[in-house]
């Protein structure tokens, strides 16, 4: 065993020996915001319940504890200590600009996302991706700084009815600081150990008064982030350097192709908190605006690309497109609160909108240069915009009816009104074959979709005995587009002694589709093909038998303990069931051409470029209708009975008379969101904590997160009656393809734990964090060996990885910290050479550039990061 293994498992097996929990990560310095006697606000709605005495598991991060990560961003950090959340590690396309997190495995979209109590809004731009993360349009929250926090309270537990019926696995409620005084600036630095991902963030926080009684807390963060590169040499552009020596001259050459690693990044963020207090009541208002630049690497495109018609190249050594967004994003809330004799009251309303604005730089339209003699290099590609605007009246009475306390009694209303909308690009950026590496926003994609949603809610908690405790909760809502639902929750508790409590609960939840889900399209125009997302409400998709999403249902269950052994030691253990229906993901790709799908009946001079790869084995399907609503999408005719009639479907793609092979790369194929599969979640989730005092030696504060968790795909919704499917191999026509119900099962580590140890010792500090992620993996298909032609599992090896930041206050006011996340520079499995990448390799393709890694690693693909941080405080 090498040293640097040799280290992580034995800083883990002393993890698993002395116990630990994330709620009491007890940072000394923020004691009240995260030992078990810290006020909570989340899950319940008794004014002034402990941690401690939560009857459902929640889990607290105090500031300070945040900043230990060394990250700037606040998905990262809360990734990097609590075990059931998953960030996103790398997205093609537009999701390269917004990585999403999960929590227990499940969409970014089933997890609530909270500021001071009150719902944010979602980000515009929706991941149209395959697996766990297709359809997810859940908040940015890099709009919301980490030196505007207070605390994060993670309710790890459904909560659909309590706060809304999309929280089925959980609730991040991000608590800003309300301090009227002091302050602090903080700046850190950091770069990868091997190349690029340099980073800068300079922050601030400051607390006014601006008069007797109000407080104004002010947070901005500036945040460069720089590109990052991960693939491999470009064989394409290598074995066409010879006919084209410009080529040579691309940056980076051989390693042209630079789509694989972390985008470039430019943000500026500002969030507020402000309050006047007078008597019982309270006016309050806080909010944030945010803008973000960012560009992106796509696939390098060779000189052949863009051609005259005399055949001279537009760009004489190819090019490398980059994909950029201009993203605002802002949120304000303004309410009024509390106290009429026993009961408490909060009226609040709050706007979002996150707009993002989509542009291709570096790159060519070349059917409109083959046309016109002209192309455009930088295109406005079309724009996204999400707005909401929710409006609460939350009430809570007290009343004592003879128990041994008061029962409490809560309810509340919420109206809400979101939209979703898309705008047309330029012109050129859709024309023809589009802009080269993003095909642009056409008006038969623009479209603006609204909804009104209103709820009401009422919450009875009671104890019948001195130590059982009984919440119960019951929200209705009904939909503008998806009519009347009715969730419940039922959660109890009892303490059988100081040291020992059961806890459990059941509920029901109820998701509509987002409007992104619902509205978003896109078609790609290539040079011999035809591919993109369908709403799946258009005429279009319901030529195919699609009609529209409907919910999703969810059924949860969780059982727990908490144990307090000894003075400063606590252990939750919880276990949970979370069952949902009709899951919300994006299809399989339906092909009217190429594959293992073709037309059907069409018996013209072309119809052996219609036959699947082997005639013998495989049916001939019936894909005309994928032609159609293709065809209907493009603005021409939804039936189309011979494939030569699809009137605005271009003519080089049905014809392929650019050359294009049709029966490997050429055709046309469609998507779209649908209710995809049945799914069930189980899992534990262990939380410990010990913290003991050294005496002369200082503190120490021991914890231990571990997660296990195990999705599995219970059944998959059958084919719209307008596809067929297959009698001979039906696993080649489901409606959710194998590779994407492998990355829903496994692309989450079924288990995961962190040990975290701190240690302060007068003006030193150490923070030790050894996190182990077991094996996940994905399917591809074999290029080569004994099983080449079928799907092959595609892992990325269990992990341990090693985080230490070490830090010093060399003056009261001033504190400097050095670390580093992947001490060890571990990477991620690489894919297999013999059976994938060598063929690739032989072939000259390009895609031998963006395979070294598998993009599902939990821990990332660029290896150990460097930082450091300088901190004041006033």
């Amino acid at each position: 065993m090498n040293q640097k293994s040799f280290v992580s498992r034995a800083a883990m097996i002393i993890a698993l020996s002395s116990s630990a929990t994330v709620y009491a990560q007890t940072d000394p310095q923020a004691a009240s915001a995260t030992d078990g006697a810290a006020i909570i606000v989340t899950g319940t709605r008794l004014t002034g319940m402990k941690v401690a005495d939560s009857p459902a598991p929640i889990q607290l991060l105090g500031a300070d504890t945040l900043q230990r990560t060394g990250s700037p961003d606040l998905m990262q950090s809360l990734a990097q200590q609590l075990p059931s959340v998953q960030a996103q590690s790398f997205g093609s396309d537009l999701q390269a600009h917004n990585l999403q997190m999960k929590l227990r495995g499940l969409s970014p979209n089933h997890t609530l996302v909270l500021v001071n109590g009150k719902r944010r809004h979602g980000t515009a731009n929706v991941s149209v991706a395959g697996g766990p993360y297709g359809g997810s349009a859940a908040p940015d929250v890099s709009f919301i700084l980490p030196e505007s926090i207070e605390r994060v309270e993670v309710l790890q537990d459904g909560a659909a009815a309590q706060y809304g019926t999309d929280a089925i696995a959980g609730v991040i409620n991000f608590l800003q600081k309300k301090a009227d005084h002091g302050g602090s600036i903080n700046a850190t630095g950091g770069e990868y150990y091997d190349q690029g991902g340099k980073t800068y963030a300079i922050g601030g926080n400051i607390g006014l008064a601006p008069f007797d009684g109000a407080y104004l807390n002010i947070s901005a963060q500036k945040k460069h982030k720089g590109f990052s590169f991960r693939g491999d040499i470009n064989p394409q552009s290598i074995n066409l350097s010879n006919t084209y020596p410009e080529i040579r001259n691309l940056p980076g050459y051989p390693y042209t192709n630079r789509i694989i690693g972390d985008p470039h990044i430019d943000q500026t963020v500002v969030n507020y908190n402000a309050g006047y207090e007078f008597g019982d009541y309270e006016i309050y208002s806080f909010g944030s605006y945010g803008h973000k630049k960012a560009a992106a690497y796509e696939n390098t495109r060779p000189p052949t690309t863009v051609v005259s018609a005399g055949g001279v190249p537009y760009y004489a050594g190819g090019f490398q497109p980059q994909e950029r967004i201009d993203e605002t994003d802002y949120s304000v809330t303004g309410g009024f609160r509390g106290t009429l004799g026993d009961t408490t009251f909060d009226l609040a309303s709050t706007y979002g909108k996150d707009l993002v604005k989509v542009y291709v730089y570096h790159s060519a339209n070349a059917q409109l240069y083959a046309d016109t003699g002209f192309t455009p290099e930088t295109f406005h590609n079309g724009d996204f915009f999400n707005t909401q605007w929710s409006n609460t009246l939350d009430l809570t009475h007290a009343v004592d009816i003879g128990l041994s306390e008061p029962v409490n009694i809560a309810a509340g209303l919420e109206f809400r009104h979101e939209t979703y909308g898309i705008r047309a690009g330029d012109p050129a950026s859709y024309y023809g074959g589009g802009a080269q590496s993003f095909f642009g926003y056409s008006p038969n994609d623009a479209g603006k979709y609204k909804r009104d949603n209103f709820s009401q809610y009422l919450d009875i908690s009671l104890k019948p005995l001195e130590n059982w405790l009984v919440d119960g909760a019951v929200r209705h809502e009904h939909y503008s587009d998806f009519g009347d639902t009715t969730v419940f929750k039922l959660t109890s508790r009892y303490d059988f002694s100081d040291a020992f409590a059961l806890r459990g609960t059941v509920s029901t939840g109820f998701r509509a589709p987002t409007l992104a889900e619902g509205g978003y399209s896109g078609l790609n125009v290539g040079p011999g093909f035809i591919g993109g997302v369908l709403p799946p409400a258009s005429s279009a998709a319901a030529s195919l038998g699609f009609g529209g999403l409907k919910p999703e249902k969810s059924t949860n269950f969780s059982l727990g303990t908490v144990i307090n052994p000894a003075r400063n030691f606590t252990i939750t253990l919880d276990a949970y069931q979370i069952t949902i229906r009709n899951r919300i993901m994006t299809s399989t790709a339906f092909s009217g051409f190429t594959g293992n799908r073709c037309p059907a009946g069409y018996a013209g001079g072309n119809a052996a470029a219609c036959l699947p790869f082997d005639a013998d084995q495989y049916a001939i399907y019936n894909q005309l209708a994928v032609l159609s609503a293709v065809n209907a999408a493009l603005g021409g005719s939804s039936t189309v009975t011979d494939w030569r009639t699809a009137d605005a479907i271009p003519a080089y793609v049905l014809f392929a008379d650019n050359g294009v092979d049709r029966n490997t790369e050429g055709g046309v194929s469609v998507q779209s969101f649908v209710n995809g599969v049945k799914m069930r979640t189980r899992g534990v989730d262990l939380v410990a904590s010990y913290v003991t005092d050294l005496g002369e030696m200082g503190k120490l504060d021991l914890t231990f997160t571990g997660n296990y968790n195990a999705n599995k795909v219970l059944g998959i919704n059958p084919l719209p009656s307008a596809l067929y499917s297959s009698t001979v191999n039906p696993e080649l026509t489901r409606l959710i393809d194998a590779s994407s119900e492998v990355e829903l099962e496994h692309s989450t580590p079924r288990f995961r734990g962190t040990f975290n140890a701190f240690w302060t010792w007068g003006k030193f500090s150490a923070n030790l964090r050894e996190s182990y992620y077991s094996q996940v993996y994905t399917l591809e298909t074999a290029r080569s060996g004994p099983d080449a032609g079928d799907l092959i599992k595609v892992p990325v090896k269990e992990a341990f990885i090693t985080d230490l930041e070490l830090g010093y206050q060399i003056a009261k006011p001033i504190k400097l910290s050095i670390g580093a996340n992947n001490l060890f520079n571990k990477y991620p499995t690489q894919r297999s050479k013999e059976f994938i990448r060598n063929a690739e390799l032989a072939n000259g393709e390009r895609g031998y550039s963006t395979s070294k890694y598998p993009t599902i690693s939990p821990f990332g693909i660029n290896g150990g990061y460097y930082y450091a941080r300088v901190n004041v405080t006033f």
